[in-house]
């Protein structure tokens, strides 16, 4: 599991697009200029991840290597270091359901904005 994977995935889902707004170490991932994804360069992978609050906790307490997300709101947010302790599937649930989170919140307009792409 490398950058690359993670990357052809979340690419290959509806109105994403990805930027490095915070520097060149890091790659974040937008669905309609909302972020649901964070890709640190270092080494194990870490990636930071919107939750639900309850799920949030439900995985921290499973999986050492998920932790509250560095600089964001930690109730929403989950750092998941990539290091082989968590099921590859695991890691892409849960990015499903952090891009399934930012696009159940959007509003009339980004709905409309969204069925178009």
């Amino acid at each position: 599991m490398d950058i690359e994977y993670f990357r052809e995935y979340v690419l290959k889902k509806k109105a994403v697009n990805e930027g490095q707004p915070f520097g060149d170490d890091v790659i974040v991932y937008k669905v309609l200029n909302k972020m649901f994804l964070m890709i640190n360069f270092e080494i194990p992978l870490n990636i930071s991840l919107k939750c639900d609050p309850e799920l949030a906790i439900d995985l921290r307490e499973r999986y050492a290597a998920i932790t509250p997300a560095y600089h964001m709101n930690k109730s929403h947010w989950n750092d998941v270091v990539v290091d082989g302790t968590i099921p590859l599937l695991e890691i892409l649930k849960m990015i499903d359901h952090s891009y399934d989170l930012v696009v159940n919140k959007f509003s009339k307009k980004e709905k409309i904005e969204y069925i178009k792409k």
